[in-house]
C-alpha cells in the first residue's frame, strides 16, 4: 500500500468522525431542544480548548512570539467578516442562521486543512515506518471526537436543520483531503505558513466562543442550569485537555 493511500485512508476516518451528529437524528426534537444549551457549553469548552491548549501551542512552537500576531489576525479577521459580510446579508435579507455558523464553518474548514497536512507530514517523515503515521491519525480522531460534537451543536443552535447541519459539517471536513494531498505533492510551499495558518484558526475559535456563544450562556438566569452549563464547558476544554496529554 503506497503511502499517499495509507494518508488518504487515514484522512477519510478522521473526516468520518463529523458525521458524530447522525446520532441525533434517533433522537426526539423536543429532547434534542432541552440539550442543544448543555451541547452549545460544551462547544465552548472545546473551542477555547483547542485555541488555547493545542493550536496557540503549536503555532508558537513554529514562529515563537509572533504566532500571537497571527492568533489576534485570526480573530480581527472574523470580526470583519461577522460585522461587515454575514451580518450585512443577513440583516438584508432577514435569514434565519446566525452569522457565527458560517463563521465556525470557516474555521473548522482551516482547521480540518491543517489535520490532512500533519497527518501527510507525520507519514512522509517516517519513511516506511507506519507507526508515526497511524498514532497521528488517532490522535486527531481522539481529538476531533468532542470538538465535532460541539461544532455539530453550533450549527443547530446557529439555525441549521440536523440534517443540514451533519451535510455542512462533513462538507468543512473534506478540506483535510485538500490539506493532505497539497502537502503530499508540494510541502516545500507550506515551509513557515503553518503558524500562520494555526494562529488563524485559533484566533477564530477564540472569536466565536468569546463573542458569540459565551455571551448566550449569560442569558441563563436559573442557577441549576448555569451550574451544568459551567460543568459541560470545563468538561469540553478538560476533553481537549486529555487528549493533548495522551498523545503528548
Amino acid at each position: 500500500m503506497t503511502q499517499l493511500t495509507l494518508i488518504l485512508l487515514s484522512v477519510l476516518a478522521v473526516s468520518l468522525i463529523s458525521l458524530v451528529g447522525v446520532f441525533t437524528l434517533l433522537v426526539k426534537e423536543r429532547f434534542m431542544e432541552r440539550v442543544l444549551f448543555i451541547l452549545i457549553a460544551g462547544a465552548t469548552g472545546t473551542l477555547l480548548g483547542a485555541a488555547f491548549l493545542d493550536l496557540i501551542p503549536e503555532a508558537m512552537n513554529e514562529s515563537g512570539s509572533n504566532a500571537m500576531t497571527h492568533v489576534l489576525f485570526g480573530l480581527l479577521s472574523f470580526f470583519i467578516l461577522e460585522r461587515f459580510i454575514f451580518w450585512r446579508h443577513c440583516h438584508e435579507e432577514k435569514c434565519e442562521i446566525h452569522a457565527f455558523t458560517y463563521l465556525n464553518l470557516i474555521g473548522d474548514a482551516i482547521h480540518n486543512f491543517l489535520d490532512g497536512m500533519v497527518i501527510a507530514a507525520a507519514y512522509l517523515s517516517s519513511g516506511s515506518d507506519i507507526s508515526l503515521g497511524l498514532i497521528t491519525t488517532i490522535a486527531i480522531i481522539s481529538h476531533e471526537i468532542p470538538q465535532e460534537i460541539g461544532d455539530f451543536g453550533i450549527l443547530v443552535y446557529g439555525g441549521l436543520s440536523k440534517y443540514r447541519a451533519l451535510l455542512f459539517n462533513f462538507l468543512s471536513a473534506l478540506t483535510s483531503f485538500i490539506g493532505a494531498i497539497l502537502f503530499y505533492f508540494f510541502s516545500p510551499l507550506f515551509e513557515g505558513s503553518t503558524s500562520l495558518l494555526l494562529g488563524f484558526a485559533a484566533g477564530g475559535f477564540i472569536y466565536i466562543a468569546a463573542v458569540d456563544l459565551l455571551p448566550e450562556l449569560n442569558k441563563e438566569l436559573e442557577i441549576r442550569r448555569s451550574a451544568i452549563q459551567l460543568a459541560f464547558l470545563t468538561a469540553g476544554i478538560f476533553a481537549i485537555w486529555f487528549t493533548i496529554r495522551i498523545f503528548e
